[in-house]
């Protein structure tokens, strides 16, 4: 959790100064807050580390996923292609717009590879929700080409993978909308927060509008605002915002720490047999938070898995059964489990949730461990770590004579 290593006076700072002039709201209050302005500032940070055109700040980055899905186009009936390996919130994002999820399988990237999406494509897809996993990213390259022959509309979540990029493009900006996390957990924290990153203007606006009731914030009366579309509340306070904007300032130089990092711990490991690693389709636009280590199979990684907990080894996740993170947890959403009806139980699954068959993504999440990559390590603590885990890799897999 890079975001909650380094936190502290300047982060401090940054909310005084809003407690100083009591306005937590991110909008209007114009003379009394001394041109304080936080949530501004953060996104204007956002652009800096990702080039993007426009960055909108929200109260979370599944608020985020939601908005961006909006402010692209996607709604009622849309079926969009949504991988089976993700935080929830992405595909509750796509039910709560309306829109109807298609499962297709990922791969080695971690993410929705060009194969998966082209097996489950139908006329009625409209889009894509491609999920940047892990620090990494997705096989861009591949996926393009069926974004651009189908004319489907490209909404990123790159919750996990904020300042990764793929070949000089960041990830988030090669579809209409795309999004970032900035909770607790993420290489830059707000504490709670999201962003929605475009190059379109007019989707930018939507964004803008979407997340405040509809507003369209013209003019510094907010009584007098017009209201083109409708909306909800996903706006975020200025004291999130004044943490994320000091958080983000900080992402690059803990990307090129995290990289040092990685590097060496995986050099390390690859010395040891039986064990690789997920596929970066970029190396050089890694964010390196995570390394993702990939077993023989699912029996050798839940048995690695047994010997790193007798062994105190800690600060991994066995995503095989890790809550939240894999179809495999998801009853509540195969099974539909809402307070309200959605256009799924009106207009239809396109599947049959409680039935998917997806081997290469089972095959994939069931050998895959991940630790997660701390900046502040030593090489020291990089090296023991190292050392920990291939004894127990070598335990399970190294036959006694």
């Amino acid at each position: 959790m890079p975001g909650s290593e380094l936190f502290g006076a300047e982060e401090q700072k940054e909310v005084n100064d809003v407690m100083g002039t009591g306005i937590l709201f991110r909008y209007n209050h114009d003379a009394q807050r001394n041109n304080i302005w936080k949530a501004r500032e953060f996104e204007a940070e956002v652009k800096k580390v990702t080039g993007a055109k426009y960055a909108h700040a929200v109260s979370s980055g599944s608020t985020a996923v939601s908005t961006a899905l909006a402010a692209a186009g996607i709604g009622a009936g849309d079926e969009v292609i949504v991988p089976p390996f993700t935080y929830a919130a992405s595909v509750e994002a796509v039910l709560f717009v309306g829109a109807k999820p298609v499962f297709a399988e990922i791969d080695e990237t971690l993410c929705l590879s060009a194969a998966g999406i082209k097996k489950v494509l139908t006329p009625k897809t409209k889009g894509i929700c491609l999920v940047h996993m892990c620090g990494g990213m997705a096989n861009m390259d591949e996926i393009m080409p069926i974004v651009k022959e189908h004319n489907l509309v490209l909404v990123e979540d790159a919750g996990q993978a904020f300042g990764s990029s793929y070949k000089g493009t960041s990830v988030g900006l090669f579809g209409k909308t795309g999004c970032y996390s900035f909770d607790f957990f993420k290489i830059a924290t707000a504490g709670e927060g999201g962003v929605l990153v475009t190059d379109d203007e007019v989707a930018y606006k939507l964004a803008d509008s979407y997340s405040d009731h509809g507003h369209d914030h013209v003019g510094n009366n907010r009584g007098m605002e017009q209201h083109p579309i409708i909306g909800f509340n996903y706006r975020i306070s200025e004291l999130h915002a004044a943490i994320g904007k000091v958080q983000t300032a900080r992402v690059p130089d803990v990307i090129r720490r995290n990289n040092k990092n990685k590097k060496l711990l995986s050099e390390l490991l690859s010395k040891t047999e039986g064990i690789s690693f997920a596929t970066i389709p970029d190396p050089d636009g890694d964010s390196a938070t995570f390394l993702n280590m990939l077993l023989p199979d699912t029996a050798a990684a839940k048995a690695v898995v047994d010997e790193f907990n007798k062994a105190g080894v800690t600060g991994f996740n066995y995503w095989f059964i890790n809550m939240y993170h894999f179809i495999n947890q998801w009853d509540h959403i195969k099974q539909l489990k809402t307070a309200s009806k959605l256009a799924v139980e009106v207009l239809g699954a396109p599947q049959d949730y409680n039935n998917l068959e997806l081997p290469k993504s089972q095959e994939v999440i069931g050998r895959l461990i991940s630790f997660g990559i701390r900046c502040t390590w030593t090489e020291e603590e990089v090296r023991s770590l190292a050392k920990n885990i291939a004894a127990c890799v070598e335990k399970v897999l190294v036959p006694v004579n």
